[in-house]
């Protein structure tokens, strides 16, 4: 068994309405999915991504309106990457944000990579990363951005996880899930040990997870733009069944097969506290819209549609304005 790379990751916004502004509007993403959090129905589940969604280029958030600033700290996933094709690109990118006056930093070299660090307006870590396409395929842009092909995110590249001690995460990462470790590169933060680099799949960004080891800093305190969970791609319902069985083997508490409609998902922890999820490929996101209307409607998986009408009385009303 392999996994394939990032499939998603999950983080938490305290505006879904300027938050769907800053995917959609500045980043160029496509909202793929508007639902709600399958377990906490009264919540909205907001999916961006490439123009069909692709497993491995969507970013979504949970909305979660009267959550705290975030902390930064250890035992976080501190930061998500998003895959554009070239240093052009870049130099776009800055000129992009300089307009809509998000916070963005230099470009500088990590792996061997040309990087933008920013954030949205809630403080939420991300980075853009130049792939040169060798490894996962790009992403679908979506062109209804008016943001040009050339210049669009195509996928989510590598998270960075900050932890404490990194020896129990590379553990878990190569010996049950399969990365193996290919180099590192030095850390930002003076006398800090250097960031290392896992990968699995196809390689490229988006198939890997970089790990910073922090012992100077407290735990994370999560809150709005923090990130919930990273999930990792399964390619397929066999190997689904047998990642469980491998680690329930490995003496791991997991959430048990979880059917998300979407895709299968399975959730467990690693030592240093991160919630991991390993989800399916298929079914995809146009299992209940048509490719052309994704994102439009509030979607409900079946075992949630005999609850529609006190799932929507339950939600704050929401305006997604083009």
């Amino acid at each position: 068994m392999e996994l394939a790379g990032i499939h998603h990751v999950s983080a938490i916004t305290a505006n879904a309405e300027k938050n769907y502004d800053f995917f959609t509007r500045i980043l160029g993403m496509r909202l793929v999915k508007k639902s709600v959090n399958q377990d906490n129905t009264s919540s909205y589940h907001l999916f961006y991504a490439d123009a069909v969604g692709t497993p491995g280029t969507d970013m979504t958030y949970f909305d979660i309106p009267h959550a705290a600033k975030t902390v930064p700290g250890v035992s976080s996933i501190s930061n998500t990457s998003f895959r554009v094709k070239s240093e052009d690109a870049l130099a776009y990118w800055k000129e992009r944000f300089t307009e809509y006056n998000v916070h963005f930093e230099e470009v500088i070299e990590r792996f061997g990579r040309k990087t933008m660090y920013f954030e949205d307006f809630e403080g939420s870590r991300l980075m853009l990363v130049v792939d040169d396409g060798k490894g996962v395929p790009y992403g679908i842009p979506w062109t209804k951005s008016g943001i040009a092909e050339e210049n669009a995110v195509v996928g989510l590249g590598h998270v960075t996880l900050t932890v404490r001690k990194a020896e129990q995460t590379q553990l878990v990462l190569t010996e049950v899930l399969g990365f193996k470790k290919i180099g590192s590169y030095p850390s930002v933060i003076e006398g800090m040990p250097e960031i290392t680099v896992f990968s699995t799949g196809e390689g490229g960004p988006a198939s890997e997870v970089h790990i910073e080891e922090r012992p100077d800093l407290p735990m994370e305190r999560p809150g709005r733009g923090s990130v919930h969970h990273v999930a990792f791609r399964v390619k397929t319902f066999e190997d689904y069944d047998r990642w469980e069985e491998l680690l329930r083997s490995k003496g791991f508490m997991t959430s048990g097969k979880v059917d998300r409609y979407y895709f299968k998902s399975i959730y467990f922890r690693e030592p240093n506290g991160i919630l991991y999820e390993l989800a399916t490929d298929e079914p995809g996101f146009a299992t209940d819209e048509s490719m052309e209307t994704l994102g439009e409607t509030l979607a409900l998986p079946p075992f949630l549609e005999s609850r529609r009408e006190q799932i929507e009385a339950s939600l704050r009303p929401l305006s997604l304005k083009e």
